[in-house]
């Protein structure tokens, strides 16, 4: 069986993306990819981690985790989806390094699940941006302990997934960027579940909406109504250009507001970003969905 694993990144609309997977659990059953709720799985994949941490065996005879998981359910696919799958949100930013527990974890995860394929399924975000919102609801002396000990200079996503594949390598990886989320949200979808283009996405105008004005979303919709045959090469593009006309300008702004972080500093984040995407699109075993 293969078994998805959604690990986040955190602040890229993880939450939601789990949400508009759950409303698609009876079309998903039906070709044969199960949606186990969060409930069944996270608090056990984290126990039988930290049991593997102190020697426990990984299974009990002949029964995969998938099969504890499942219950009984019969499926081809799994879905686990959890930000916290690679660590903490408190432990995704250590050693200048994303996730540095990452590769352990992933290879605890191969005994655990010993007769499935594993994929891993991840959001990278651009450090300007994320390592904010990270630290955000953090206190005043947490935040500034991590900005004491981070150089973001120094973070690279294509360091994270070289660790992954050397860890791993027999675990294909799924990536996207947050930024081009809003384009690509039903590519995304499809490539995790298995469901095919001419099946509908309950829940596919879901980011949209929250970046959108109402005009633009019923505007779109009506739209696409209209060209229901249209590629989804022509539909990104579409996206985008009513995205252009019709952002909520509002809901898109992103407050940076870190004590030494110029504007100066959050372009040259940006570029150093963007470069790292470039490196991370040659790493044999990981492919990119991009608009």
């Amino acid at each position: 069986m293969q078994v998805i694993f959604h690990c986040g990144a955190h602040g890229t609309e993880e939450d939601r993306l789990l949400k508009t997977l759950q409303l698609n659990k009876s079309q998903l059953k039906s070709i044969g990819t199960a949606v186990p709720s969060p409930k069944k799985y996270r608090s056990l994949i984290k126990e039988r981690y930290t049991a593997l941490l102190e020697g426990a065996p990984a299974a009990v005879g002949q029964e995969s985790l998938s099969q504890v998981i499942l219950a009984g359910t019969q499926a081809d696919r799994a879905v686990l989806s959890n930000a916290h799958f690679f660590g903490s949100q408190r432990q995704s930013l250590e050693s200048n390094q994303f996730y540095p527990e990452a590769e352990t974890r992933v290879q605890a995860w191969q005994q655990m699940f010993p007769f499935d394929q594993l994929e891993i399924f991840l959001a990278l975000r651009n450090p300007a941006a994320l390592v904010p919102d990270l630290l955000k609801r953090a206190s005043p002396q947490r935040k500034k302990e991590v900005l004491h000990a981070l150089d973001p200079y120094q973070m690279r996503w294509s360091d994270l997934l070289i660790r992954l594949r050397q860890a791993a390598p027999n675990v294909p990886i799924t990536i996207w960027c947050f930024e081009d989320m809003p384009m690509i949200w039903d590519q995304i979808i499809r490539d995790m579940t298995g469901i095919e283009i001419q099946q509908e996405i309950v829940g596919s105008m879901s980011l949209l909406s929250a970046i959108m004005t109402d005009e633009g979303i019923d505007r779109l919709q009506q739209y696409l109504g209209q060209h229901p045959n249209m590629t989804e090469i022509h539909k990104r593009r579409v996206i985008a250009a009513f995205l252009d006309k019709f952002a909520d300008h509002e809901a898109l702004e992103e407050e940076i507001d870190l004590p030494g972080w110029t504007e100066d500093m959050i372009e040259a984040l940006t570029d150093l970003y963007e470069e790292d995407m470039e490196r991370v699109n040659r790493i044999p075993g990981v492919t990119l969905i991009a608009p």
